[in-house]
């Protein structure tokens, strides 16, 4: 079998060293991003592929000399997956769009059993009107992704929005700032 050619790692920036080595000692990184800031860290300190592969957890030397070539055009984009990588969704836009609309309708009490609705009844209602396999896990995230958040009074409200009474009646107020308070925790905002 013949040997790749193994392109010489270009000298890293103060910023991406720092970068990497962050990544390499965050215990909430990504694996697949640690492995690879561990791999290019060990070429950047000497260290031959074969050592590299080791050290980032990778079987074969292949695999860090695809990383390293790509490092080098790309810079620290490669830690990142790739496009087209990762699981596909399990829903198309026009089933997801149909889970928010039923979570936004209230629920006939008749059909649903229910006045209010939680996520049993919500997939038990999905279920019956014809996405056979939802599952209450997949509900909760389409909700959330769609700006929604469970409330304690068991129903779902567009996160960052209010209705408050004025003078000229009952008027919808929405926070312009309700993605950066958000933020990446899943805790309730405010």
């Amino acid at each position: 079998m013949a040997t790749m050619q193994q392109e010489r790692l270009r000298p890293l920036t103060l910023a991406e060293e720092r970068e990497l080595t962050t990544i390499t000692r965050a215990s909430s990184e990504r694996l697949d991003r640690v492995r690879r800031a561990r791999a290019l860290l060990a070429v950047a300190g000497g260290q031959s592929f074969g050592a590299a592969a080791r050290a980032g957890g990778f079987r074969t030397v292949a695999a860090v000399t695809y990383l390293v070539r790509r490092f080098n055009r790309a810079g620290l984009a490669v830690l990142r997956i790739g496009a087209g990588r990762g699981r596909r969704p399990s829903y198309d836009p026009a089933a997801r769009a149909r889970i928010v609309a039923t979570a936004q309708r209230s629920p006939d009490r008749r059909a649903d059993g229910t006045a209010t609705w939680s996520l049993s009844t919500l997939e038990r209602t999905l279920r019956r009107e014809g996405l056979p396999q939802v599952g209450a896990t997949t509900i909760r995230g389409v909700l959330r992704e769609a700006g929604s958040s469970y409330q304690r009074a068991r129903t779902w409200c567009p996160t960052g929005t209010a209705e408050r009474k004025r003078k000229a009646g009952v008027v919808r107020v929405v926070d312009p700032k309700t993605e950066e308070k958000r933020g990446p925790s899943t805790g309730p905002t405010g």
